[in-house]
Parts: structure tokens; sequence; C-alpha cells
């Protein structure tokens, strides 16, 4: 079924702005534009899978049963309250014909007219060429493949208990976190904690036999943040018992076993896949300059000859003024005030303020390591344990645009009373198959 196409101009006559993505650069780019416009100036629009923003920074947590799945989910609806959401992927933009083809939740085609358009879909899983990863390991970039880790890793735990057969325990009590970046060291910092607290449900499994392994190629860990960051970070995971084995990398995954890239084969039935994302693939199909599969843009955020598009976060090729020559990376603290800026820019664009060139000064960044230990480089100053601890969860509250007070309270509840160990099994296997995260549903 393809609906028609909707014109770029509304019944009032207002010019539609277009957001493709709502995450942390869409989100943001959206909020500024409510704040920026006078109601009835223009037409609010964006296309996202889902109905919320998901704030990654603190999905460990979820996978980890500190916090609950929502606490992660900002509404946009509720915080965007001047902004149409269509639910579905963004297959095509054509930049001639100022259109958006949408294949919505239902699998029908629509398609949108725009006046502006901020191409702000993120980034997608970067699989590379091991074979296995796609089939068998386990991503970790949305709601269901933290809940589900949440539950496979406890699944595994009872199976372990129940089992006669010593190299199958052993498997099933063996974790394999692949990258040591952001994410993977928080996924192993965490999932040690959960392991160790649920050990307390199975009194047939000792700690000694539950393992956790972090692997990265790189000499060290966080190897994209301040190095005085790595060396406290990696104490506390050594300490804590983590197998930490850097230089090294997996190069085969299958159902039963991990091959790491210097022989070894570690039997295992849980590889979690944390090696990076690559931007969404829908910037190669606009036909537009690219850099490294980001789409080149200007300082002020949009395309070069299109001044009626503009990119921000993963997806863009943003000028670095503190590196003359270089892009800036793909982080969620570029992706929140690119998006900002794109809001300002093009409220600009419909004659409310001055456009302004994208410049940034680094507040560092904040690394939770589980239970009171954490490390952070506020402004570069690189502080760690319980003092780095309380800097990490402000910052989080501060930065989170909704649901504080919820996520300060499962904090409290959680060093009052631990956390709720539950399987749910909502979420399948199937349903959280790398080969498949990143294709449209």
């Amino acid at each position: 079924m393809v609906a028609g196409i909707e014109s770029v101009q509304t019944a009032g006559g207002r010019p539609r702005v277009v957001v493709v993505g709502a995450g942390f650069a869409g989100f943001h780019c959206l909020r500024t534009l409510e704040r920026r416009l006078p109601p009835g100036v223009a037409d609010l629009v964006t296309v996202n899978p889902a109905d919320y923003m998901l704030y990654v920074p603190l999905l460990p947590e979820v996978a980890a049963a500190i916090l609950e799945p929502r606490r992660v989910a900002v509404s946009l609806r509720a915080r965007l309250p001047r902004t149409r959401v269509v639910l579905g992927n963004t297959t095509e933009i054509d930049p001639a014909g100022r259109t958006c083809s949408v294949l919505d939740i239902e699998r029908r085609q629509r398609t949108l007219q725009w006046d502006r358009v901020v191409v702000a879909c993120g980034s997608v899983t970067r699989l590379l060429s091991v074979p296995g990863v796609a089939d068998h390991a386990k991503g970790f970039k949305s709601i269901a493949e933290a809940i589900y880790l949440r539950d496979h890793v406890l699944r595994q735990l009872e199976l372990a208990e129940q089992a006669s057969d010593p190299t199958e325990r052993a498997a099933r009590t063996t974790f394999v976190v692949v990258g040591a970046g952001y994410t993977g060291t928080e996924v192993v910092g965490q999932g040690k904690l959960l392991t160790r607290d649920a050990l307390r449900q199975f009194p047939g499994l000792r700690s000694d036999e539950v393992r956790w392994l972090l692997l990265d190629l790189a000499p060290r860990v966080l190897p994209g943040l301040n190095p005085r960051l790595s060396a406290p970070a990696e104490r506390v995971l050594r300490r804590r018992g983590v197998d930490v084995r850097l230089r090294t990398t997996v190069s085969e995954v299958t159902p039963t076993c991990a091959v790491l890239s210097d022989g070894t084969e570690i039997p295992t039935r849980t590889v979690v896949w944390c090696v990076g994302v690559r931007p969404d693939p829908l910037v190669e199909t606009l036909g537009l300059p690219t850099r490294g599969g980001r789409l080149v843009v200007d300082e002020c955020l949009s395309v070069p000859g299109h001044d009626d598009i503009y990119a921000a976060g993963d997806v863009a090729a943003v000028p670095d003024p503190g590196r003359p020559g270089e892009i800036t990376v793909m982080t969620a603290q570029h992706a929140q005030r690119q998006g900002e800026l794109a809001g300002i820019n093009i409220a600009a664009s419909l004659g409310h303020g001055q456009a302004r060139p994208y410049r940034h000064a680094d507040k560092g960044f904040v690394v939770d390591l589980g239970g009171s230990q954490a490390v952070a480089d506020p402004f570069h100053l690189p502080v760690t344990g319980v003092v780095a601890k309380a800097i990490t969860r402000g910052y989080h509250l501060a930065e989170l645009p909704a649901g504080r007070s919820r996520v300060a309270m499962d904090w409290l509840l959680d060093a009052l009373a631990g956390r709720p160990l539950v399987q749910f099994g909502f979420v399948t296997e199937t349903a959280v198959r790398l080969a498949d995260a990143d294709r449209i549903a």
C-alpha cells in the first residue's frame, strides 16, 4: 500500500521541517526548534522507529537490573508537544524533489515533503567481517538488547547449575565482551557485579566458576578517552576478577565457542559485541559527498550546495574547530550539541535568530564501572572512585531530558534493597539477532 505525498505546506501555509531520527541529535534539534520558533511558524515532524529518545549512556544499568527500561526512554510526545511523530524508518531522501520515503511500522510506504530536512538517524552496529558474529554474538544498542542480555546471563547461570557436564557448565558461566571502549567497559563492569549478586540465588555455583573476559585490539581499555582514565579503569576490572585481554579480539564466534585472534578457544554461550558503530547506511543513498561514511557539512551543519539540508550527530562529518582538518568524533556529547545548533540555524533560516558555526568545549567523559566505582575527567581533571561515581551520576541526572527523580529513586532502591533478579523472557533471541538488528523492521 502506498500513501499519497504530503505537501510541503500545511493547511496554514507553514513550511515543514522534517527531522530524520530522534536520538540525541534529532531530539535536541526539535527541542531547540520548539523553544525558538513561535507557535504556528513551522510544521515540525520527526520520523523515528520508536516513540521515545533512548538515553544510551544508562543502558548498561538496565542490563544490570539497576534501572527499569522506561527510565532510559524519553517520551517524544510528552517532551516535544509541537512535533508530529511518524513511527517508521526513512528509506530514501530525495534532495531534488524535497521528499522523504518512509516505511511505517505496518510496512506501509508513505512520502513526506519538506522545506528543511535534518539527517540525524545516528549509527548502526559495526559488525566487521568476523565469521559467526552476526548470528551468534549479542548486540548492545537498544532497550530490547539490554533486557535480553540481562535475561540471558541469568538464564545461563540457571542452566549451568543444572548441568551435569563440566564442559557445558564452564561454557555457560563464561561471558565474553568484545570491545573495551565506553560501552564494553561499562557492560563488563556492571555484568560482573550482576553475576556476583545473582550467585546468592544459585547455591550450586561457586564464584570462581563465573568468568568475565574483556577483549580489545587496542593496547589499553577506553582507547578513545583520556589515557589517564585507562589504568584506573583496568585496575578496578582486574580487582573484580575480569580477565582483560588487550591486543586481542575474536576471529570467529560459534554457538558454543569464541575463537580468539591468538588462537585460544574459549567455550562460551555468551559473546557481547561492543566493538563500535558506523553511520546509518541511509547516508549512502543520498548521492551527496561523504567522509568516512558521514555526510559532509559545513561549520553551520548544512550540506554545501544544499542550504535546505542539515545533518547532525553520528551521520554528520562536522569540522572540528579544535582539530583543524579533522571531523568531530561520534559521541553523544557532540550529537546533542550539534542537534541544538541545527535547531538554532534552521530557526535562523526561517527568520528567527542568527545562524552560528559549530564550536564546542570538551566537558570530559564519565564511565560508570558499577558499584561505587567510576572514572571521569571533568574538564580534563581525572578522578576515580566514589568522587568519580558522584560526578558520573550527577552528570547523567543533569543531562537526562526527563525522569530524573525516577532514576534517582531506582539508584536509591538499589543501594538500600539490592537489584531485583528475575527473568521475564519477553525478548527472544531471534528478536535481537545482530544480523537483523539494523535492517528496516
